[in-house]
């Protein structure tokens, strides 16, 4: 049986984190090709330490030079807020070491006569949705989410000129009846200013991360630990080297759910870590949007060069009031789930994922030009008529 009272944890990492630096560059590199030919084939991977990035992997269908890659690097550099003596957006050195994409697996991707287009590589993949938040997100990354973009928000404005680009947050939920309904400990490690006193930036931390919070989600049992290091001046490449795909978990549902494996950006859509990633999401939150199920977990995989998945699989976590083997019938049928059917239906071949890097690439609004568009809720109706229910959870 389930367990209904219990705490959990999940934690975030702000724009400024190496590694989220590098998932940035990765995806304007991305949507920079994607840009000149929605077509393009992109597998793109970045290195950032003290004053040095590379940007390296494989390019299909288009034509880039490497200074633009590198001044692409720089702009989503600055639009960070990386002006740091070992890491300035006008000063790092970089390489560009991006080349054409293998033959091998251009082969195996593209269609011709004799075949459709297939998956990018082999893979499982998980979609997931929950209704006890808004967003049909777990409570404890979707806290932790909220407190690093206000923060940003906050140092980005000048309001908090105190604060510096890297940042991290860590959400502790309690439980009670499988809801959130308390949280017990936040843990927020922010890089600042030198001089600023360890005092006052606990002080000023708090009072702005307790605006990510509804009310009767804190109280004065909630346990705050802020910069616990005691000091954090040093931060960003300089800290600590970042890569690209090293915060999948973040990029998810905080270890709420499973993860296949593969990391997102820098991938175009035919590779179906991603693109497959964000039709499971899609599927299980129009689900639980239609009030079929309070969770639902979707799993699907691929081979390289096969078009078609080869499983498919709906686990609705005994919260269910339909049959989950009945949806594993219609879910494909609703969306066609090969991976060019994947990105049409998603409409995935546009320069939409730069705003993805941080922050979750779950959980957010859609935007009018298309991007999070697997955030999108309108399998609900016919969900609903299929099933012949009429409730349906917001999100």
């Amino acid at each position: 049986m389930q367990r209904k009272n219990y705490i959990f944890t999940s934690e975030s990492v702000s724009e400024g984190h190496p590694d989220k630096i590098c998932d940035r560059i990765s995806d304007e590199v991305l949507d920079l090709i994607l840009g000149a030919n929605p077509e393009a084939r992109v597998a793109c991977e970045t290195l950032a330490t003290t004053d040095f990035l590379v940007i390296a992997g494989e390019i299909g269908r288009a034509k880039f030079s490497p200074e633009e890659v590198i001044e692409t690097a720089r702009q989503a550099v600055k639009d960070i807020g990386y002006e740091q003596e070992g890491f300035h957006w006008k000063n790092f050195k970089a390489e560009c070491r991006l080349h054409q994409q293998s033959a091998d697996i251009a082969m195996g991707v593209d269609a011709n006569d004799n075949k459709e287009e297939g998956a990018g590589d082999q893979g499982i993949m998980f979609g997931y949705a929950v209704n006890e938040t808004p967003e049909l997100m777990p409570a404890p990354i979707r806290y932790s989410h909220k407190i690093l973009q206000i923060l940003a928000d906050e140092r980005k404005s000048g309001r908090a000129a105190f604060l510096q680009p890297d940042a991290k947050s860590q959400v502790t939920m309690r439980y009670e009846n499988d809801k959130p309904v308390h949280a017990d400990k936040i843990v927020i490690s922010t890089q600042h200013i030198e001089g600023f006193s360890a005092g006052d930036l606990a002080r000023e931390v708090r009072k702005i991360a307790s605006t990510a919070f509804e009310n009767g989600m804190l109280s004065d049992k909630t346990e705050w630990l802020i910069n616990p290091t005691g000091n954090f001046v040093i931060g960003g490449p300089d800290g600590d080297c970042g890569l690209t795909g090293r915060k999948i978990i973040v990029d998810t549902y905080g270890g709420a759910a499973p993860h296949g494996g593969g990391a997102f950006s820098g991938k175009d859509p035919t590779k179906v870590d991603r693109s497959a990633a964000y039709i499971c999401r899609y599927l299980a939150k129009n689900v639980v949007s239609a009030g079929l199920a309070h969770k639902c977990t979707i799993q699907i995989s691929y081979a390289i060069g096969v078009s078609r998945p080869l499983s498919f699989y709906v686990n609705l976590h005994d919260t269910g009031n339909v049959s989950a083997e009945e949806l594993e019938r219609i879910l494909p049928q609703m969306a066609d789930l090969s991976p060019r059917g994947i990105r049409t239906h998603l409409q995935l071949n546009r320069p939409i994922y730069a705003r993805t890097a941080a922050y979750g690439h779950f959980g957010r609004t859609p935007d009018q030009d298309g991007g999070f568009s697997w955030e999108k809720c309108d399998l609900v109706g016919e969900l609903q008529n299929h099933f012949n229910i009429k409730q349906a959870v917001a999100g």
